[in-house]
């Protein structure tokens, strides 16, 4: 047994425990048949508070609607993946940061071409993924060049590094947004990859490939 076993409870006891949590949570088959029965939202939400999801849609006291119950399942998987990051230690940490920047690409699009259509920022911004939340994220409309979206935005936040071989001289219409996405997807995933392949040892790698 290698000697970095007999150490692992110490950065990773705790963090295993929660995922072995988790996973017992996972909604099981017999769950979905129930909730497939349920004739009303209200029936749906009795049904989650005796699974483990408990009382997160306990505060909402009116009529319940889809995008209610969608945005408080995504407030609580942002709660629990931030509680899960805040306590990783090196290289989980920055593996589960490579995980947000994805999110924080398709946001960046998003509003880049909302803003290209006329759209109100306040509509955008409710309609991005709460993982890929950034603090200059509202700002996005401003830039009229990709320099400008660099310089502004995003020169201050971990898509830095991505978004340089991704820019070019172009205006920032549709058919150039969307190659810039490709471009920055194509970097994000060589660059997570690689980052990944050095810490995952050789056993590990045949479950985690797929993922990466």
């Amino acid at each position: 047994m290698p000697s970095s076993e007999f150490y692992f409870n110490v950065d990773s006891g705790y963090l295993e425990g929660l995922v072995r949590g988790f996973k017992g949570g996972i909604l099981k088959a017999a769950d979905y048949i129930n909730l497939a029965q349920c004739e009303t939202l209200e029936d749906l939400k009795l049904h989650l508070q005796s699974t483990d999801y408990g009382h997160f849609l306990a505060n909402e006291t009116g009529q319940l609607t889809v995008s209610t119950i969608d945005g408080k399942l995504k407030q609580k998987l942002m709660n629990e993946f931030h509680y899960f990051r805040n306590h990783a230690f090196e290289p989980l940490a920055t593996f589960l940061d490579f995980i947000t920047y994805s999110y924080m690409i398709d946001n960046i699009i998003l509003l880049i071409t909302g803003t290209l259509h006329q759209r109100p920022i306040s509509e955008l911004v409710p309609k991005c993924h709460p993982l890929g939340s950034f603090d200059q994220m509202e700002a996005v409309n401003i830039a009229q060049t990709p320099a400008e979206l660099f310089n502004a935005i995003i020169v201050d936040t971990p898509l830095a590094d991505f978004f340089q071989d991704c820019l070019s001289e172009n205006d920032m219409d549709e058919m150039n947004i969307e190659i810039m996405r490709n471009k920055l997807y194509k970097v994000w995933s060589t660059a997570h990859g690689r980052r990944d392949t050095n810490f995952i040892s050789a056993g590990d790698m045949s479950i985690d490939k797929p993922v990466l």
